[in-house]
């Protein structure tokens, strides 16, 4: 029991005590009183609830690659700049080693984006703890 149960039930019994002073006229209001503290605790624990669960989703939200707001530009921008360097490195290889140059230069390129691409956690899949339903889900 917390400290709000207890306050809560020393408002019962001083609603209790106050009925059976001022007798069953003044019943209704004493009941309407004290449920109108009943609700304004549900109403702050709903409220710290809600809080409690948008800044989870906040921070879960800027956590994910997909929901921030750079991801295309950062997933992308990696491949783009990558396939661009690809040229002069392909070139080098070539012109230093032959074919086998060209194959290490693009394992590399392969390599790197494979990195960033498991890095981001799009190659295979969110892991298990990121993907568990919240206990507001259904």
């Amino acid at each position: 029991m917390d400290a709000s149960d207890t306050e809560l039930k020393k408002e019962l019994n001083a609603t209790l005590q106050a009925r059976s002073e001022l007798g069953t006229e003044y019943e209704s209001a004493l009941v309407e009183s004290f449920l109108e503290k009943v609700e304004q605790r549900l109403d702050g624990t709903l409220d710290r609830r809600v809080r409690r669960h948008l800044a989870e989703q906040q921070v879960r939200g800027a956590r994910s690659p997909e929901r921030s707001s750079g991801y295309f530009g950062e997933q992308y921008g990696f491949a783009i700049v990558s396939l661009i360097l690809a040229i002069p490195l392909s070139a080098v290889g070539v012109a230093n080693a032959g074919i086998q140059g060209l194959v290490v230069a693009w394992l590399g390129i392969v390599g790197v984006n494979a990195f960033q691409t498991a890095r981001s956690g799009r190659l295979f899949g969110r892991r298990a703890e990121e993907r568990q339903k919240s206990d507001w889900e259904d």
